[in-house]
């Protein structure tokens, strides 16, 4: 078993709770979806986008997620806990 922040039943400090906006590649941004809804419970987040699409993300670090299925991208999170740059050259900016 990985070891994560939720087994040891650290909660993170921070919370990704919100609605976020897609910006970066119009293209990507279009099929991925232009807005978020983010829910957290610990290190786990679920996110649903405004097609009613969604998925699950971890929080990997203070500073990094990790999305399933159907998103599959690596996240670094702001120093403010506002921005998400995903790997797939988008970048999401809580509202």
């Amino acid at each position: 078993m990985k070891a994560s922040a939720s087994n040891w039943g650290i909660q993170p400090p921070f919370d990704m709770s919100g609605i976020y906006r897609c910006e970066g590649d119009a293209k990507t941004c279009d099929w991925s979806g232009m807005s978020f809804a983010v829910t957290q419970s610990g290190s786990d987040l679920e996110i649903k986008n405004e097609k009613g699409v969604a998925g699950s993300a971890k929080l990997t670090s203070n500073a990094t997620l990790s999305a399933g299925p159907v998103w599959n991208m690596l996240g670094v999170i702001s120093p403010d806990n506002r921005i998400i740059e995903w790997s797939n050259g988008t970048t999401w900016h809580k509202q």
